[in-house]
This record gives structure tokens, C-alpha cells and sequence, in this order.
């Protein structure tokens, strides 16, 4: 296998169980239903070597102003000869003049740092058996109705319009709100994934809040699997560690370019999506 051999082209549902062979080697725990989820709300490129894919890149948009970068993986086999460059820039180029997010390893830090992305954060994984926790009040399952308000307030928090992540959140798994008779004070979502479930994005204008969001899902799922990505800045770490999701990793949230700031939002994104979709 050598470097003029491998080519790029658009990702198919035919390339599935070529980038689920990737993600399993690279000891991730997406299952083929957690990459087809991916696709359908991206678009991106694989890499072949013949007909063996060996790289993949997808970019979920966000209307015309915001993208995630997700699912890069590159073969253990062809490390090292710049395939993670040429995904990227195949990516970035399809990107247009969207602001680009996504979540890096350490090992992937220098080549996005190259590519003109900066640090903004630190994302930190927790996972593991739910603790028993107590159901909230004032958390309820999102009616019909709510969907709005829902995509209100993540454009607040996230900056961007994600009405298509969301609505499919709401159709493969369930959204749940924060509602003490005011209106909606905050929402959050939780879907199979991986060994289990996982929770995000939860979205509140405190601590708290979030706290109770999360609550709701995790007193549903006591004793099941579950992972729980979040900002360090939300300082949710110990509480989660407390109802049984340890920390088992860590990630450097990156954007580029750094977008100019808007009117500051009074709320918080407490958990992402996914490393899928930050």
C-alpha cells in the first residue's frame, strides 16, 4: 500500500462498514447505527486504497455560518504519509466560509494547530454504570410543542442553528425540558450509543440546571451504561464521578477561524452531543 495509490472520494452509505472496521481499530465505540446517524446529517470523503477504505473525515453543517469536524480516523497502516492532512483539506475546502469546531486528541493537535485552528476549551469524557440519583422535579419529556423553544435556546448557547440535529435527536432518542411554568429554562437529549446511551447536548443557564437535565436521564438509566461529554468550564466532573460516570478522557475543543464574538448568551452548554457532533 503506498501513497499514490490511496484516493479520496465522497463518503457513501456502501463506505460504512469500511469506516466501522477504523473506529473499531481505533478502539472507538461506535456501532453501525452510530456512523449511518453520522452521515446522514454530514457530508465528508473516505480514503481507498482499492477498494479498502483506510481514512475518514465528516463535516456536519450548521446552516451556512458553522460546521463540527468529526470522525477522522486514518488506518494505522498508512500513518504518517499525510493522509490526515489531505482529509482535512479536502474537508476544509468543502467547508467554504463556515467557522469549523471540532474536538482533537493530543496526537491531532499539531496538524489542526498548522491548519489554523486555535484551542477554545477542554471537552471531558465521562462514562460508566449509572448510580442510583434522584428524578428531578420540574424536568419533564419535551412535548411536541416545545421543539421551538428547544431550538431557541440552543442557537443561544451553541451559536449556531442545528433544527436538523436536533429534530433527528427527537426522532431517534427522546428531548426532555426544564419547565417551572415560565416557558422553557432548558433542555436536553439522550439517544443509544456506543455501549449504551449517551446524553447531550444539555443546555442551561447554570450548574444546576444542568445538573437536573442530566438527572432526568440518569435516573432512567440506572445501572445501564451511559457517557456524558462536557466542557471543563461546567465543572460537572465530581458530580458525574459521584453517580458513576468516572473520567476516562479528554479532548481540546478547537474552532477556525475564532469567531467574532456575538451578545453573550445567558445559557450554557453543559454536555455535547457526541464526539460525533460536538
Amino acid at each position: 500500500m503506498t501513497q499514490s495509490t490511496i484516493s479520496l472520494t465522497a463518503f457513501r452509505p456502501d463506505h460504512l462498514e469500511g469506516a466501522l472496521r477504523l473506529s473499531r481499530q481505533a478502539g472507538w465505540p461506535h456501532r453501525l447505527e452510530d456512523w449511518q446517524l453520522a452521515l446522514d446529517l454530514s457530508a465528508g470523503f473516505v480514503a481507498l486504497d482499492a477498494s479498502t477504505v483506510v481514512g475518514t473525515i465528516l463535516m456536519t453543517p450548521y446552516k451556512r455560518d458553522v460546521a463540527t469536524v468529526n470522525m477522522v480516523i486514518v488506518d494505522e497502516a498508512v500513518r504518517g504519509r499525510g493522509l490526515g492532512r489531505k482529509l482535512m483539506d479536502a474537508i476544509i475546502e468543502q467547508a467554504g466560509l463556515r467557522a469549523l469546531k471540532l474536538v482533537a486528541t493530543g496526537e491531532g493537535l499539531p496538524l489542526y494547530q498548522k491548519l489554523g485552528f486555535c484551542r477554545t476549551g477542554t471537552i471531558i469524557q465521562h462514562q460508566g454504570m449509572v448510580a442510583p440519583v434522584e428524578a428531578p422535579a420540574n424536568v419533564r419529556s419535551a412535548e411536541s410543542h416545545d421543539i421551538f423553544g428547544i431550538l431557541e435556546l440552543d442557537k443561544s448557547a451553541f451559536g449556531a442553528d442545528r433544527r436538523c440535529l436536533l429534530r433527528t435527536l427527537a426522532e431517534v432518542g427522546q428531548l426532555a425540558v426544564l419547565d417551572r411554568g415560565h416557558g422553557i429554562a432548558g433542555f436536553a437529549a439522550s439517544r443509544s450509543f456506543g455501549r449504551g446511551e449517551v446524553i447531550g447536548p444539555v443546555v442551561a443557564a447554570n450548574a444546576d440546571d444542568g445538573k437536573a437535565l442530566l438527572s432526568f436521564f440518569l435516573a432512567r438509566s440506572e445501572g445501564r451504561f451511559v457517557r456524558v461529554d462536557t466542557a471543563e468550564g461546567a465543572q460537572l466532573s465530581a458530580w458525574l464521578s459521584e453517580h458513576g460516570l468516572a473520567q476516562v478522557g479528554d479532548g481540546i475543543a478547537m474552532q477556525r477561524p475564532v469567531a467574532v464574538q456575538s451578545s453573550p448568551s445567558p445559557f450554557t452548554t453543559f454536555a455535547l452531543a457526541s464526539q460525533a457532533f460536538g
